[in-house]
């Protein structure tokens, strides 16, 4: 074994990459010029503007699926707000959080405290703690926050919107002139529907809709990255056409896209091959499909695992009904306090954003409406991946 380790890294140190850049092909990668974003990327910069004058800009909220360049086109802004303010000195922070990798409203006030300096332990505080210690910093320091917090809607979702309402009104609570604007970004276009009354009235937000790439746009786009990443002529125009093909069935996903070139690209590599081709791109569609299931099913909280669970668990298509009588029982057996069947309506409805399984509504006349729901991803990565979970194990055995 140790001999063929050695055999790969010396392959790996002696052969000729096909990449030039593979870092051009990660998620962080922000191009020095976006394609197909100009109108979402110039009203951005509008509304965040008046931060150069020392002014509160508006709360924005940027809508869209993923992989429709929300995330890429935030950052973009910032990083030439960023430029700018350095340019006049000015005493702006620029601070961004993905509320899902952070995972809990402490996590991200966390993250956040983290970037402005503020000593915020990983835990043992409460959030009100943490919260004033965020506003101490700032009111002390001077500095205007423009807060970026991705894919918001995981955090309202599966907790509530207290840390909104707090990050949104804290004027009063900063020592000073200073502000906190909100950058919310979020793949859910009815992610207001979640929010108390008193939290959009504290918002008073603008809106951003980002919609889907199409086809043409995505081979444009991976063109671009292709010149950027890869040594002239190994990427084959059919292997580009391909991504851009598969990625656009999946809601014109732009990320998608570019992993599937990226995979593709390591594939063609590791195989010796001096062309990625069609071939290539199908492999990785299949590799990137395993790992996608198995990550989104594990990262879900818990009562979401429970309801995947129960439609795992059927062979044959399931109400809502249904679905929220064996929910509960589980809930029963395990000690747990069931959520309420809209709830769980809600997170069936998530799981069949997340591609995990398909839900459309089904009219029943007189009888009323209810979703058909039955899974659609790899059974066997779903399974491997709630077995993770002590609470479902016995479950699924």
């Amino acid at each position: 074994m140790g001999n063929d380790i050695d055999t790969i890294f010396d392959h790996i140190l002696t052969g000729k990459s096909l990449f030039i850049d593979r870092d051009v092909l990660r998620n962080e990668y922000i191009p020095d010029h976006i394609l197909f974003r100009d109108d979402q990327i110039s009203q951005l910069a509008q509304i965040l503007a008046p931060v150069l004058m020392r002014s509160k800009p508006s709360n924005v909220f940027l809508y869209g699926k993923t992989g429709t360049g929300k995330t890429v086109v935030a950052r973009y802004v910032l990083k030439k707000l960023a430029e700018r303010t350095a340019q006049h000195e000015l005493n702006i922070e620029f601070v961004y959080t993905n509320t899902r990798i952070a995972s809990t409203p402490y996590h991200v006030l966390f993250e956040v405290g983290s970037q402005l300096g503020a000593q915020i332990p990983f835990t043992g505080l409460s959030m009100s703690g943490a919260m004033r210690r965020i506003f101490e910093r700032i009111g002390a320091s001077g500095t205007n926050i423009v807060l970026v917090l991705d894919e918001v809607d995981y955090l309202v979702k599966n907790f509530d919107d207290d840390l909104l309402y707090d990050l949104t009104r804290p004027n009063a609570d900063i020592v000073g002139s200073s502000f906190i604007s909100l950058v919310g970004i979020s793949n859910d276009l009815k992610f207001k529907e979640y929010l108390d009354p008193r939290v959009l009235s504290s918002l008073g937000e603008e809106e951003l809709v980002f919609p889907p790439y199409m086809v043409g746009e995505l081979e444009a786009i991976l063109s671009d990255r292709v010149r950027l990443a890869f040594r002239p002529n190994v990427v084959a125009d059919t292997a580009v056409k391909l991504c851009a093909s598969l990625a656009a069935m999946e809601h014109g996903d732009a990320r998608r896209a570019v992993d599937l070139l990226r995979v593709a690209g390591e594939l063609a590599e590791r195989e010796g091959s001096d062309q990625v081709t069609t071939d290539h791109v199908m492999k990785a569609a299949r590799s990137i499909e395993r790992d996608r299931v198995y990550e989104a099913a594990r990262s879900l909280p818990l009562h979401a695992k429970l309801v995947l669970a129960v439609v795992t668990s059927s062979n044959n298509e399931l109400n809502t009904g249904q679905v929220y009588s064996r929910y509960a029982e589980i809930c029963k057996t395990s000690g747990l306090t069931p959520l309420t069947q809209r709830r769980v309506s809600s997170i069936i409805s998530e799981l069949d954003v997340l591609g995990l399984v398909n839900a459309p509504v089904i009219s029943s006349g007189r009888f009323g409406r209810s979703k058909k729901i039955k899974l659609v991803a790899s059974k066997d990565s779903v399974i491997k991946a709630l077995r993770e979970d002590d609470v479902l194990t016995s479950l699924l055995s």
